[in-house]
C-alpha cells in the first residue's frame, strides 16, 4: 500500500537529485543503486533522467525517486529547475580529477540558490577503485570541506559497488527521519513514497529494483 498524502518533495521537483560535473559517474552511481548495473560506455546525460527504487528503512518500505542531472553548462537552466523542492542532493566529484572537485563550490552555491535552505546534501567522491593509482583529491581534504559546510561525506565506486548502497541509504534515511519530524507524523501504511506525484514522469525512462540494506555512515 502507498501512503499517498505523505510527500517528500515540493511541487516542482523530485526527492533526491544527483549533481556535479559531466563525467564524474553520476549516471553509473544511479544505475548501480537502482539496477545493480554499470555501463563502461555510459553516454552523457541530456537534460534530466530519473529512476526509482523501493527499499527498507527502519522497518518501512520507502519508494525513492532520484533524478540524474546533466553536468554540461548548456543544460544548466533545465537542471537547476529540478533543485526546487528537492529534499536531498548527492554532489558528486571524481577523486581522480581535481578540477571536478574544484567546481564543488559552484555546484553547491547553485544548489542553494534554487533549493530549499534545509536540503540535505552529501558530498560524494566517486571512482574510489582508482584511489591507489590516480587519486588527485585527498579524502581528508574533501572530508574537511564537507564538515565545514555541513555536508555528509563518502567515497564510492560505481564500478565495484563500494559504498553505493551506503551513500544512497544514508541520505534517504536522513530525509525520511527529517520529514517525519517536521510533520510530527509516523507512517500509517507499509510504504512511504519519496517522490513527487505531480512530476511529469513521461520526461524520462523509469526503472526500479528492489533490495534492502540498512547501514549508517
Amino acid at each position: 500500500m502507498v501512503w499517498d498524502d505523505f510527500s517528500f518533495s515540493g511541487s516542482d521537483s523530485s526527492a533526491v537529485v544527483l549533481i556535479g560535473e559531466s563525467g564524474v559517474g553520476k549516471t553509473n552511481l544511479l544505475s548501480r543503486f537502482t539496477r545493480n548495473e554499470f555501463n563502461h560506455d555510459s553516454r552523457t546525460t541530456i537534460g534530466v533522467e530519473f529512476s526509482t527504487r523501493t527499499l527498507t528503512l527502519d522497518g518501512h518500505l520507502v519508494k525513492a525517486q532520484i533524478w540524474d542531472t546533466a553536468g554540461l553548462e548548456r543544460y544548466r537552466a533545465i537542471t537547476s529547475a529540478y533543485y526546487r523542492g528537492a529534499v536531498g542532493a548527492l554532489l558528486v566529484y571524481d577523486i581522480t580529477k581535481h578540477q571536478s572537485y574544484e567546481s564543488v563550490d559552484r555546484w553547491l552555491k547553485e544548489l542553494y540558490d534554487h533549493a530549499d535552505a534545509s536540503i540535505l546534501v552529501m558530498l560524494v567522491g566517486n571512482k574510489s577503485d582508482l584511489k591507489d593509482e590516480a587519486r588527485e583529491v585527498p579524502s581528508e581534504e574533501a572530508k574537511m570541506y564537507a564538515d565545514s559546510n555541513g555536508l555528509l561525506f563518502i567515497e564510492t565506486s560505481a564500478l565495484d559497488s563500494t559504498n553505493v548502497e551506503l551513500a544512497f541509504e544514508t541520505i534517504l534515511r536522513d530525509i525520511y527521519k527529517k520529514v517525519l519530524r517536521s510533520k510530527g507524523a509516523e507512517p500509517k501504511e507499509n510504504t512511504v513514497v519519496l517522490s513527487n506525484t505531480a512530476t511529469n514522469q513521461s520526461q524520462a525512462p523509469h526503472t526500479e529494483a528492489k533490495k534492502s540494506c540498512c547501514q549508517n555512515i
